[in-house]
């Protein structure tokens, strides 16, 4: 009798020991985990394309310019071509700094226009990908307090760049809303100071579609009139119909390739 109730001690044991190693880790002694900013991040990232990002080429063409991103590993190559009558721009951004060639001769650009170019092909390409690149060195990511916008609940994050190594535009907030169900990012607003003013954004992403495993969508863009307002209050605003509809930001003829190691 006495090894029966151990060798049924033991199972017990090794039933609970089982148990705790597929329950879920957000779950401790009887209470929800807090996701940090970086855990929500991750998630969207993951749920967005994750590592595919690392290894693919990807082309697309907004608002009748050409671009093309290739990226492998921590080496990335971010192009821009306008095309006019019979001449090609090429603007290109790599790891080794930006270059201009007309057809195909480099054009010699002051620092203070090449900084403008850099900026703007960095913009387009930095919003076609979101949520990656949020986890780049230079970025710095903090909860807010969650919030509801139509009917959904939403994780709030506030990020805010260093100047070394955060670009030209190191002092622009952005601040995004990932789904609490399924962490995709519906929601981003951002404040800007630029040569052109000073300024807040509120995009709303629609038309979703995977490509090759990474997630693509498009922007309804909306301005505010309220130059008092606080950028973390834009999503209170657009809840409110308080935003104009200023444009639409969409990517045509989106290509993935996925590259291998």
């Amino acid at each position: 009798m006495k090894n029966y109730i151990l060798l049924l001690l033991i199972a017990v044991c090794f039933s609970c020991k089982n148990e705790n190693t597929t329950i879920d880790t957000s779950v401790i002694e009887g209470h929800k985990t807090k996701l940090t900013a970086n855990d929500i991040v991750n998630k969207s990232i993951e749920v967005s394309g994750g590592e595919k990002f690392k290894q693919s080429s990807l082309k697309f063409e907004f608002r009748d310019v050409y671009y093309q991103a290739l990226r492998k590993n921590h080496e990335f190559l971010l192009v821009r071509i306008l095309v006019k009558d019979n001449d090609s721009i090429f603007d290109m951004l790599s790891n080794v700094g930006f270059e201009r060639y007309d057809n195909k001769d480099f054009v010699k650009l002051e620092d203070s226009i090449a900084k403008t170019y850099e900026a703007s092909v960095n913009s387009v390409h930095y919003f076609s990908v979101l949520p990656y690149g949020l986890n780049d060195e230079a970025v710095n990511k903090t909860l807010l307090a969650d919030e509801q916008i139509k009917g959904k609940d939403y994780y709030k994050v506030k990020v805010t760049f260093n100047k070394n190594g955060g670009g030209e535009d190191f002092e622009d907030v952005f601040v995004y809303w990932f789904d609490k169900q399924n962490f995709k990012m519906d929601y981003l607003a951002y404040s800007y100071n630029e040569a052109f003013g000073v300024g807040m954004r509120f995009r709303e992403a629609y038309n979703e579609r995977y490509i090759n495993g990474l997630r693509f969508v498009d922007y309804n863009n909306y301005k505010t009139k309220d130059t008092e307002i606080k950028l973390e209050d834009l999503g209170k605003d657009f809840e409110n119909n308080q935003l104009e509809l200023l444009s639409k930001i969409e990517l045509e003829n989106v290509e993935v390739q996925l590259i291998n190691n």
